[in-house]
C-alpha cells in the first residue's frame, strides 16, 4: 500500500503545481526557539493560495484528469479548506466546483467558497450526509468527485509540502506534521522518508479527535465519535483508507495537544511570530511548546503550519481566552 504514492509522485505534483501554488516561505524565530528548546523551522502554509495546503492536492488530482471528463465539473464535500482549494482549483483550470457543505456553515465559510466562483450546495450537517451527497451529485450530473484526502494524487499534492522544506532545510532532524484525514501527513512523510531516513517524523492531533492515535495503537484503522474540538480541521471520525497504511509505515510518532494548548499557540504565533494560524495549523507549535515532542528538544525541527484560515470574531475569541 505504501507503493501507492512515492517520491517520484511527489516530484511530478511538484512539477504541476510550478506557477500555481505559492512556494511558501519558511520562517524563524528566535523567541519561539527559546520557548520551545528547539530550532523551529516553520512552514508557513497559512501563507498559501486559499489560505491552506489543500489547493496542492486539489489541483494536482484535477490536472490529471481528461478535459473531457471534467468539463462538466467537480464536486467536493467540505465546510472548510477543502471547499475553497477545490473552488480555486476548479476555477484555474476553468471548469464549474461544486461544494457540498453543511446546512450550519457559518457565512464566513459560505462566501470564502462562493468568492472563488463555486456553486454551494447544503446538505445535512455531518460529514458522512455531505459525502453521500456529494456523491449523489457526481452521478446525476457527470461530475468528478474531489475527496478531501484518499486519493494518491491529493497525497502526492500535500506531499509537495515537505519537499518544498527539505529543499530549503536539508539536515532537519524532526518534522512535525498535524493530521485530519491524514492526507497531508502521509504525502509529507512519503517525501521525507524518501529524501531524509533518519528524520523523525511526528503527527498531531487534538486530544478530543484522537482517530489516528488510537489507530497506531490499536494496528487498525478506528472510529470515534464526533469529536468536539477547535481544531476543526481534526473532526475526522477514522484514518482514511489510504492514508492510514502510509501513517502506520513512516510515522514515528503521534502526540496530543489539549484546546488550551492549541490557543495558546495561536496566541503566541499572532502576537510572537506575527501570523494568523488557525487552529488546526497551529497543533504542531501547540505540541512544541507544550514538551509534547521530546525528539525535538535541542535539535533542529520542521513545523507544517497548515493554515490560516479563521474568520476575525472567531480570532478575537480564540485569542481572548488564550491562557
Amino acid at each position: 500500500m505504501t507503493a501507492l504514492v512515492t517520491l517520484d509522485d511527489v516530484r511530478g505534483a511538484a512539477a504541476r503545481l510550478q506557477g500555481v501554488v505559492h512556494r511558501t516561505p519558511v520562517l524563524r524565530s528566535r523567541q519561539l526557539d527559546a520557548a520551545a528548546a528547539a530550532s523551529v523551522f516553520l512552514k508557513a502554509e497559512n501563507l498559501q493560495r486559499a489560505g491552506a495546503f489543500k489547493i496542492r492536492g486539489a489541483y494536482n488530482m484535477l490536472a490529471q484528469v481528461e478535459p473531457a471528463r471534467r468539463a462538466p465539473g467537480v464536486v467536493a464535500y467540505s465546510s472548510g479548506n477543502h471547499a475553497q482549494g477545490v473552488a480555486l482549483a476548479a476555477q484555474i483550470l476553468g471548469v464549474p466546483a461544486t461544494i457540498v457543505v453543511p446546512e450550519t456553515i457559518a457565512p464566513p465559510k459560505r462566501a470564502a467558497t462562493t468568492g472563488y466562483g463555486a456553486r454551494v450546495v447544503a446538505a445535512g450537517t455531518t460529514s458522512e450526509e455531505r459525502h453521500l451527497h456529494a456523491e449523489e451529485l457526481a452521478r446525476d450530473e457527470g461530475l468528478v468527485l474531489v475527496p478531501p484526502y484518499d486519493h494518491p494524487a491529493i497525497i502526492a499534492g500535500q506531499g509537495t509540502v515537505a519537499l518544498e522544506l527539505l529543499e530549503e532545510v536539508a539536515d532537519l532532524d524532526v518534522l512535525v506534521v498535524p493530521i485530519g484525514g491524514g492526507g497531508l501527513i502521509s504525502g509529507c512523510a512519503v517525501a521525507a522518508r524518501s529524501l531524509a531516513r533518519k528524520l523523525w517524523i511526528v503527527g498531531v492531533e487534538a486530544v478530543d479527535s484522537n482517530d489516528t492515535w488510537l489507530s497506531m495503537r490499536a494496528g487498525h484503522r478506528v472510529r470515534i465519535p464526533p469529536p468536539r474540538t477547535i481544531a476543526d480541521g481534526m473532526r475526522a471520525l477514522e484514518p482514511g483508507e489510504l492514508t492510514f497504511p502510509i501513517v502506520q509505515a513512516f510515522v514515528d510518532e503521534i502526540v496530543l495537544v489539549t484546546d488550551d494548548d492549541i490557543r495558546r499557540a495561536m496566541r503566541f504565533l499572532f502576537e510572537r511570530v506575527k501570523l494568523v494560524v488557525e487552529p488546526t495549523g497551529a497543533t504542531g507549535v501547540a505540541a512544541l511548546l507544550a514538551g509534547a515532542v521530546e525528539a525535538a528538544r535541542g535539535r533542529r525541527t520542521g513545523v507544517v503550519l497548515s493554515g490560516g484560515n479563521v474568520d476575525l470574531e472567531a480570532l478575537a475569541g480564540l485569542l481572548g481566552r488564550a491562557a
